[in-house]
């Protein structure tokens, strides 16, 4: 597979797992999964015709690993990033001391004011390291990176899970426990 193809095809699976499901006429169950076999069905009556083998090479390839099979590998799933009702079941875990964010500069001020929120998706979502982060924050132009201090947020009673592929994710981050990597541009 190509990776124009492999590009064009993660994105068409995070529209159907992640945010409209019901554009395909696929049906995901509480925790967010679809059966295989269906979702290909699903897929080819809409135009995006995918091998078994061909979906296995897009989790496989996926730089982010936004896609998970279940044990038996009969079912597939996002790993985070839903603006559809989908409980993934990820546990509540004690983050490391610090986690970063990526974004861009021109919303930085407003970051700095109101905080982190999720916006259209479930949770706010952060990284445990800083290439990570400078990469998600470069989609959108050049990238900032934030600091969390994820560990003084938990001890406050905020909560934070992890995700299958080690996104760090969490309702919200108030704006006392961000601050901008200092080789960072300030607001």
């Amino acid at each position: 597979m190509t990776n124009r193809r492999l590009i064009r095809t993660s994105k068409t699976l995070s529209l159907c797992l992640r945010h409209d499901p019901g554009r395909f006429g696929v049906t995901l169950d509480g925790s967010g999964w679809a059966e295989v076999g269906a979702l290909l069905t699903a897929l080819a009556a809409h135009g995006v015709r995918l091998t078994r083998a061909e979906l296995d090479e897009v989790v496989e390839r996926n730089d982010k690993r936004r896609f998970a099979f279940d044990d038996s590998g009969a079912r597939i799933r996002a790993s985070q990033g839903h603006s559809i009702n989908v409980d993934l079941g990820y546990e509540p875990a004690a983050p490391p001391e610090t986690l970063y964010h990526g974004t861009v500069a021109r919303v930085l001020g407003l970051i700095m004011d109101e905080g982190l929120r999720p916006m259209a998706r479930h949770d706010v979502h952060l990284s445990a390291d800083v290439a990570t982060a400078r990469k998600v924050g470069s989609r959108r132009g050049r990238p900032v990176v934030l600091t969390v201090a994820a560990a003084r947020m938990h001890a406050a009673g905020h909560t934070f899970r992890t995700s299958a592929n080690g996104v760090w994710l969490t309702p919200a981050v108030p704006p006392e426990h961000l601050g901008v990597l200092p080789d960072e541009p300030t607001p």
